[in-house]
């Protein structure tokens, strides 16, 4: 299904934007409707996917050799609503998604060092990669349910434990 590191990326901006709609959808209900549980719902749904699409972006990242400035730009574009799949685009006209996974070591300087090989360990045990990141981003996700919304923990929050 990802068998490129620019679909895995495209899937989850789309995702992220999916999430995005489903906070402020959840957000005009509890105006309009005095629905607080659907901003629960929503904020829930929104905050997975966003820790989901950072693991992302930090692993095509590095598969890619991106500059911090790239990487800082892919993972900050999910804080603004809707801004994932512009700068999937982005980065795509600029060639910055173009190419496989690297599996094997290139004769480039920067396939040497630790990060590089770890990477492509994991890329070549894709069952291992995918449970460990599946559990490392479900373990901060209940940490920060634990700790709370921003702006402070409220009842709704604490409701979801």
């Amino acid at each position: 299904m990802f068998r490129t590191p620019r679909r895995l990326f495209r899937t989850f901006a789309l995702a992220e934007m999916i999430s995005w709609a489903l906070l402020i959808g959840g957000m005009v209900l509890r105006a309009t409707a005095d629905l607080a549980v659907a901003v629960s719902i929503g904020g829930a749904i929104h905050g997975l996917v966003f820790l989901c699409y950072a693991t992302t972006a930090l692993v095509v990242a590095l598969n890619q050799r991106w500059n911090l400035g790239t990487s800082v730009l892919a993972v900050g574009s999910a804080v603004i609503p809707f801004a994932t799949l512009p700068t999937e685009r982005f980065l795509d006209r600029r060639g910055k998604l173009v190419g496989a996974w690297r599996l094997t070591e290139s004769d480039h300087p920067r396939d040497r060092q630790w990060h590089d090989r770890a990477l492509r360990w994991a890329l070549r045990h894709p069952v291992q990669l995918g449970g460990t990141l599946a559990v490392a981003v479900v373990a901060l996700y209940v940490v920060l349910l634990v700790v709370g919304p921003p702006g402070g923990p409220r009842d709704e929050a604490l409701a979801l434990l």
